[in-house]
């Protein structure tokens, strides 16, 4: 076999768009990464803080892994970065690992999700139920939600616990800490960003002065919103001096120099202990990149990703970040969008991207020391309502009991436990639905009976979750001591496992010990070949 026939070529996208690449597409590329670039620095910055990291730790991930996966990926605008989803899987891997551990995890769960890519197995993220994914996608929501009431309402509270239970008993028991200021301040940023985009819906009143100021306020709603609410509530909290925690007296400031290479430290030993935050880590990234990245193909109107390539630059982004104090990357679907709605048309805007986040860092990293944590908590609150998809909640009855039951049980352990149980019990469970729906569809009917002979004919799939069904037909066999003629019709039979490959062998050692014979008829390609590979074939009358 040669290799091309089972790795994945790794060819990145953007050597595809350079080919013929213009002047005008060049322009379009710029706006769109200055826009996007511009939007990531709060959004970096409140990842990075809501997962129990430093600010800047948010803010290289999307400077580093942001550039790698716009150069090596499969998609011609997703952008890479830190993303909301991995906020409480890092969370609770630092609370029980440590930092250190949460690189080491990284860094695996990269090279895992780069195999995955090479061995073409991009396409295996689509199997997972889309009940699952709005499960666990709620279920973030919800606690992403939750893990910043600390800084929203300003309580005085040394650390948030990582498991459900444990943070509402400690909000519960800090309420009365409430800083008044922080709240007003926090509600402000939240209810500003629903409101925002609002403006771009205001039609101008043929009044003039009216009519000028509604089309400034439509010129102005085009600025990202959360970065409009990050720099007028930090100039509002600054200039009134209020009594309020920001990034300065809690972290002491963002670095405005180039982080440092580190070698973590790697034993045998530690990665066994991992085993579990890194595939978390490494299917949660392969999930979102991938989802992220058919949510552009859809709105952009471009050649549709390579999901392979796009894993291996992920997992290669995923390797090499945590070697200068990053997190967890993935492709971000509020940035991505952003980008594309801006008007980007290659992997050239992510790279502008990068390059303006590093500029801000550079230049205005002093100006950080001002933020207010609860302006950072009221864009993440605003990030869980987007990211939720709260009407399938609302029109449950709309869908099938199996989509249901996947759906709210996946919310509910990713609630309730974490994500990594969430995942694992909701495949599971997917997997049990799954064969018991495929098992009712095959179905056994009995179409003639005489004292010398039955017939019955077959229909849907013969696999290991439906061999009960054959259970009549043995059934008739053996409440008849003589020599019977059984007919089975399998014109309708699709396709057959080994396991109801068993349960005809067994039926016709029932039919032949008492002297009968079993004729099957009408045998489709796929059970034909299985019957003949098995020598079962010649042991039996067909047609």
């Amino acid at each position: 076999m040669k290799q091309a026939d089972f790795l994945a070529t790794f060819r990145p996208r953007l050597l595809d768009a350079l080919a013929g690449y213009t002047r005008e597409r060049f322009i379009k590329d710029l706006g769109a990464g200055l826009t996007v670039g511009i939007v990531a620095l709060p959004l970096a910055m409140a990842f990075a803080i809501a997962s129990g990291l430093k600010p800047e730790a948010g803010i290289w991930t999307a400077i580093l892994a942001g550039a790698m996966v716009a150069a090596l990926g499969g998609s011609a605008v997703q952008i890479a970065g830190p993303a909301g989803a991995f906020i409480v899987i890092v969370y609770g891997i630092v609370e029980r690992y440590g930092l250190a551990n949460l690189l080491i995890s990284t860094s695996c769960a990269g090279v895992l999700m780069f195999l995955l890519g090479l061995l073409k197995l991009g396409t295996l993220v689509r199997y997972v139920p889309v009940s699952i994914v709005v499960g666990f996608t709620n279920g973030i929501a919800v606690l992403i939600a939750l893990s910043q009431v600390k800084d929203f309402f300003g309580l005085k509270l040394e650390a948030m616990p990582a498991d459900f239970f444990s943070q509402l008993h400690a909000i519960a028991g800090h309420l009365n800490s409430t800083n008044v200021w922080a709240l007003l301040l926090a509600a402000a940023c939240l209810g500003g960003l629903f409101v925002w985009p609002r403006l771009l819906a205001m039609r101008p009143n043929n009044a003039g002065r009216t009519r000028h100021v509604t089309r400034a306020m439509r010129a102005a709603a085009r600025l990202p919103g959360p970065v409009v609410a990050l720099v007028s509530l930090t100039a509002l909290a600054f200039l009134a001096g209020l009594p309020v925690e920001t990034i300065g007296s809690r972290f002491g400031g963002i670095p405005d120099a180039l982080p440092v290479f580190a070698w973590p430290d790697f034993s045998w030993d530690t990665v066994r202990l991992l085993l579990a935050p890194t595939l978390t880590i490494a299917m949660l990234g392969a999930i979102e990149s991938l989802l992220c990245a058919r949510v552009a193909d859809q709105i952009s109107g471009l050649p549709r990703h390579d999901p392979n390539q796009e894993l291996m630059a992920q997992g290669l982004a995923n390797l090499v970040v945590p070697f200068f104090g990053g997190m967890p990357a993935t492709g971000t679907i509020a940035r991505t969008v952003t980008n594309v709605r801006a008007g980007a048309s290659s992997p050239v805007s992510g790279l502008v991207h990068a390059l303006t986040l590093l500029v801000i860092v550079l230049v205005a990293a002093p100006l950080a020391l001002h933020v207010p944590l609860a302006v950072l908590a009221g864009i993440l609150m605003y990030v869980a309502w987007n990211m939720g998809e709260w009407r399938g909640l609302l029109h449950l009855r709309q869908y099938s009991s199996h989509y249901r039951l996947l759906m709210l049980g996946t919310f509910f352990m990713t609630v309730v436990f974490d994500l990594t149980v969430a995942l694992q019990i909701g495949l599971v469970l997917a997997c049990v639905l799954f064969v018991r729906r495929m098992s009712s569809l095959f179905q056994v009917t009995q179409t003639a009976r005489d004292e010398g002979s039955a017939s019955f004919q077959l229909s849907g799939s013969l696999f290991f979750g439906a061999v009960a069904k054959i259970d009549p037909v043995l059934t008739v066999v053996e409440s008849t001591p003589h020599a019977l003629l059984i007919r089975l019709d399998a014109q309708q039979l699709q396709s057959l496992d080994q396991s109801g490959l068993a349960v005809l062998e067994q039926l016709h050692t029932a039919v032949t010990q008492r002297g009968g014979r079993l004729v099957i008829t009408g045998l489709h390609a796929q059970p034909l070949q299985t019957m003949a590979r098995a020598g079962f074939l010649s042991k039996i009358d067909s047609a």
